[in-house]
């Protein structure tokens, strides 16, 4: 792979990065409701599942999943079924006046804050075949294919993580005006966001052979 791809997948990576969506919604949320500090935790389980839905393209997941509609649609209908969780649960959640933690140690709650984003992104078939159809076009047949493989996917999650402090700085200036009487109206829009996203998954259909 020459420099000048690498550059054009660096572009094409952060202008997908920086697109509006379930993970850039989750980081947002979370800076709101937890601290820039800990919604970086989601961040960083977000860039493990991109990489890790990157490398399960590249190993040859994405042409299973659109052969396979039984398992795109096991895939999807997780996908779907969590980002609605998500959703629910910030909606029901009580107020962000009460359960915005104070500045400390990250506490047990880093664990599923990490999981979180992760699932986000392994759970995403949409993903997955959008790697299937985007890493190839940037590799050179004469170069080791993990080699390339490795520096894209890695590429790709750092981008991920630079999108996210972004909209993490962004957030933060609006934690403070969102502990008021604006917090609740917050959550239950981003929790309807987070339902529409999982409804729009569940309508997405296997792409045609």
């Amino acid at each position: 792979m020459t420099t000048s791809a690498w550059w054009w997948f660096c572009t094409l990576c952060l202008a997908t990065a920086f697109s509006p969506g379930p993970a850039v919604l989750l980081a947002v949320s979370n800076t709101a409701t937890q601290g820039a500090r800990r919604a970086l935790l989601g961040t960083a389980g977000n860039a493990t599942g991109v990489f890790l839905v990157a490398l399960a393209a590249l190993l040859g997941l994405g042409a299973v999943l659109r052969t396979s509609a039984t398992g795109f649609a096991i895939l999807k209908m997780a996908g779907a079924g969590y980002l609605v969780y998500l959703g629910v649960r910030q909606w029901r959640a009580p107020s962000m006046l009460v359960t915005m933690p104070a500045p400390g140690p990250v506490s047990r709650d880093a664990c599923q804050l990490y999981a979180q984003g992760l699932m986000v992104a392994v759970t995403n078939p949409k993903s997955i075949l959008f790697f299937t159809a985007l890493l190839p076009q940037f590799m050179h047949q004469a170069t080791s294919p993990w080699l390339q493989g490795l520096l894209l996917t890695s590429t790709f999650a750092v981008c991920t993580v630079a999108s996210h402090l972004c909209y993490v700085l962004a957030a933060g200036r609006l934690r403070r005006w969102l502990a008021g009487r604006w917090g609740r109206y917050w959550q239950r829009a981003t929790g309807a966001l987070f339902v529409g996203m999982g409804i729009a998954l569940l309508r997405m259909r296997r792409p045609a052979l």
